[in-house]
């Protein structure tokens, strides 16, 4: 089964005075759908868009695995919990996998805006202590893996014309951040995504240069 959502579908969050704009794939604090709730693993795929200068203050996570995918911009996280800091920047990969209890601040805090792919992943196992990772400059079909949620990440950008293989996992979840591309007949573009369950053999060609988030799911 392939479960095709749009972009213009996702629901509108954030904070427009604060220089915040944030577009969710799944149910997220006050959106909330019964029938949209995760996807295996997938609690959270989240668009968003920071202004010079703004960011989100220091507030909690736990149980949960948040990996990050800066597309425009340079985005500045400071860990309480760990005690690191970093700049992760476009093509860089980040993780807090929150164990029992983390804090952070995520900020623009360059001079251009800030766009970035959030993606939250329940883990197989709740507890744990916290842990922190940036992998710098994620080279295409490099795939990155996050065991406490049994989920391996492709980070794929086909060229024009190109044939980029789905994983042939039970659960694939696919979120494409640029490009025109087409999976099984359906056209897809940025911010569309595809939910897939129990399909093999499919391909997604490349109409124009693009960027996809591929996840391979446990069941």
């Amino acid at each position: 089964m392939i479960d095709v959502r749009r972009a213009a579908d996702r629901y509108e969050g954030g904070d427009g005075g604060a220089g915040i704009s944030t577009r969710h794939a799944f149910s997220f604090g006050s959106f909330y759908d019964p029938d949209n709730i995760r996807f295996g693993p997938v609690l959270a795929c989240n668009e968003e868009r920071l202004a010079p200068g703004s960011g989100f203050d220091e507030h909690p996570h736990s149980h949960t695995e948040i990996v990050t995918w800066v597309v425009e911009g340079e985005l500045t996280h400071r860990d309480s919990t760990t005690g690191d800091t970093g700049v992760v920047r476009p093509g860089d990969v980040q993780r807090l996998g929150a164990g029992a209890g983390a804090r952070h601040v995520e900020r623009n805090d360059g001079p251009a805006p800030l766009r970035f792919v959030q993606m939250w992943l329940a883990p197989l196992t709740a507890g744990g202590e916290p842990a922190y990772e940036v992998v710098r400059g994620l080279a295409d079909g490099t795939p990155y893996e996050v065991p406490a949620a049994g989920a391996v990440l492709h980070v794929r950008r086909p060229g024009a014309g190109e044939r980029v293989p789905v994983p042939a996992a039970e659960r694939v979840y696919l979120h494409v951040v640029r490009g025109d591309l087409r999976l099984d007949g359906a056209e897809l573009g940025p911010g569309d995504s595809a939910r897939i369950t129990g399909e093999k053999g499919l391909e997604i060609t490349a109409g124009s240069p693009g960027e996809l988030l591929i996840w391979e799911l446990p069941l």
